[in-house]
This record gives structure tokens, C-alpha cells and sequence, in this order.
């Protein structure tokens, strides 16, 4: 009994440190964050937007960011059919992905972008808007409704 209440308190441990948005970081102009690189967003800092991935960290003063962007990628879920039902067509699968744009140290503009898993989204944009004091600007309006939802 002891320790089934011990893993459910490790659990609670565990899911309590993760403040942060699961991701992928996709591309942008940074060279030493290797494409594809899992990793979590966090806009949880009182001054920084904060990207955690394995090999790298980077924190964006919040005042330094002048663009936040978030849009959709839909896929027809065509293996899927082909391999198990036909009603696989009739349903769609979303990406969403977040660009961030600010002025570096140096006073060029960079850009990142992240595919953030749809459960983080949400609460994403909106902690970023409240720290940066910028609207997010969305792709179309199935993204605004997304974004909003």
C-alpha cells in the first residue's frame, strides 16, 4: 500500500515541474538548435520566454519578442484509411505550430517555430500574450478558432 502511495505522489511530483508545452522545435534562424529537437516551452518566467530541449536552452527577454504567430498544418489521414478503415478519410489531423519572432543581443531579428502538442497550445499563446503584451496573429481563421476555443 505504501507504494502505490508513493508512486501516485512521484506522479503528482512529476506532472507539478512541467509548467512547459511540449514541442518540437521545426526551423527557424537559429543554427546551433538542430532541427526536430523535442524539447518544452515555458512562459511561466516573470522577464524570459524559455525553449528546454536536451542539448540547448534559450531565454528570450519577453520585451525582445515582436511576433507571435500560430496557424495549423491539416493532414487527410490517408495511411490510416489505406491500412485500416476508409472512415479514416472523413477525419483530419492537426499540427499547430507557434513562431516566435524577436530582436537578438546583437539587434538581429530571429525567428523560432515549434510544432506544440494541441493540449499545450491553448494555454501557450495566452500566457504568452499576457507577458509580452502582443495580440497573437493567426494564419486563418480556423487557426483563430483553434487558438481561441
Amino acid at each position: 500500500m505504501r507504494f502505490v502511495m508513493f508512486l501516485f505522489v512521484v506522479a503528482g511530483l512529476a506532472a507539478a515541474a512541467n509548467h512547459g508545452a511540449r514541442c518540437d522545435y521545426v526551423g527557424g534562424t537559429r543554427a546551433d538548435i538542430g532541427n526536430h529537437s523535442g524539447g518544452s516551452l515555458e512562459a511561466i518566467d516573470e522577464q524570459y520566454f524559455v525553449f528546454y530541449s536536451k542539448k540547448i536552452s534559450v531565454r528570450i527577454p519577453y520585451e525582445n519578442i515582436n511576433l507571435l504567430e500560430y496557424g495549423q498544418k491539416v493532414d487527410r489521414r490517408y495511411i490510416e484509411a489505406a491500412l485500416i478503415s476508409p472512415f479514416f478519410m472523413l477525419s483530419k489531423r492537426r499540427a499547430h505550430f507557434l513562431t516566435v519572432g524577436y530582436t537578438d543581443d546583437a539587434g538581429r531579428e530571429q525567428a523560432l517555430i515549434f510544432r506544440i502538442d494541441k493540449s499545450d497550445i491553448r494555454s501557450m499563446l495566452v500566457s504568452l500574450e499576457a507577458r509580452t503584451g502582443r495580440k497573437v496573429q493567426y494564419q486563418d481563421e480556423e487557426a483563430r478558432k483553434a487558438g481561441k476555443g
